[in-house]
């Protein structure tokens, strides 16, 4: 088991994201944001500099943090699709150049105005992300589905259907702690209850090669893509990460432990700004509560 992070939370620049990392006494980064835009979107001469940078400091990008087919792509557009697979396409000889065998996708946007998980919409997600996936298989590296606001990430038994349609030892899972506690269950009939991170998890956690900590309490439902929540310390909300950190512990899980704060910046809520060293301070403070919970088991 290593640490790695979501270090744009600490701050947008890479000296920061490099500086934030170190202090933590970590080596890898799970780079989403370099500088203003996403590690997949910025020039190649922006790339090129990144590159240095991570190499003169002995950093290592262990995942790419990418938008592909994340919660903003409806599964039913073709330009969202076709615009996922250009991000991955840039993104693969990325990763061969920076020796990043990880990628971070979804499975598309739960689906409005039809139902999301029909015959007839899981076809066209499930043939949308074998071929996302097989682009993997071609560049030899993984992509990891997040449970996320999208069709994969309505529960566990979505994941699990998703596994199966895909049916690829190049997709795997990244497990996030902290969205189960905002997102509808949507297993049977509504009204639907919040998810439980534990049961979500104790029922993929054979395809979990990286886990995202993230804790929150619920507060209220939106209306929206994501609900209200309040973003706590690990360990401190309702993530149950405690006793998922125990059983990964006791499973000797050897992948990933990568930070996502949420705690001075929201990623998806460009409406919540805090200062810089503010946002720095709260992503060091994360890591190192983290590492001491995880002593402490």
């Amino acid at each position: 088991m290593y640490y790695s992070g979501f270090a744009d939370e600490a701050g947008s620049a890479v000296e920061t994201q490099i500086k934030a990392t170190l202090e933590l006494g970590w080596r890898n980064i799970e780079m989403r944001n370099a500088g203003s835009a996403n590690l997949t979107d910025i020039s190649d001469d922006e790339f090129d500099a990144v590159c240095a940078m991570l190499s003169d400091a002995g950093v290592q990008v262990d995942c790419f943090g990418s938008t592909v087919a994340n919660w903003s792509k409806d599964p039913l557009s073709d330009a969202d699709f076709e615009s996922s697979r250009q991000s991955l396409a840039r993104a693969i000889p990325r990763m061969h150049r920076l020796g990043t065998r990880m990628i971070r996708g979804m499975s598309f946007a739960v689906a409005r105005g039809v139902t999301p998980d029909s015959p007839e919409v899981e076809g066209v997600i499930f043939r949308k992300m074998r071929e996302l996936v097989r682009m993997c298989e071609e560049g030899g590296v993984l992509y990891l589905h997040e449970n996320c606001a999208n069709y994969g990430g309505m529960s566990h038994e979505h994941t699990l259907k998703l596994i199966e349609a895909v049916n690829s030892p190049n997709f795997k899972l990244v497990f996030d702690t902290g969205n189960p506690v905002g997102t509808d269950r949507r297993i049977g009939k509504p009204p639907y209850p919040k998810q439980s991170s534990w049961e979500f998890y104790r029922n993929v956690k054979e395809f979990v090669v990286r886990v995202h900590v993230k804790d929150a309490v619920f507060v209220r439902d939106t209306g929206g893509t994501f609900n209200e929540l309040r973003h706590t310390f690990p360990g401190e909300g309702d993530g149950d990460v405690r006793k998922i950190l125990g059983d990964l512990l006791s499973s000797a899980f050897d992948g990933a432990l990568s930070i996502e704060p949420h705690l001075a910046v929201v990623f998806h809520d460009a409406s919540l700004t805090s200062p810089e060293e503010i946002k720095y301070a709260n992503y060091v403070e994360y890591g190192r509560r983290l590492m001491k919970l995880v002593e402490s088991l």
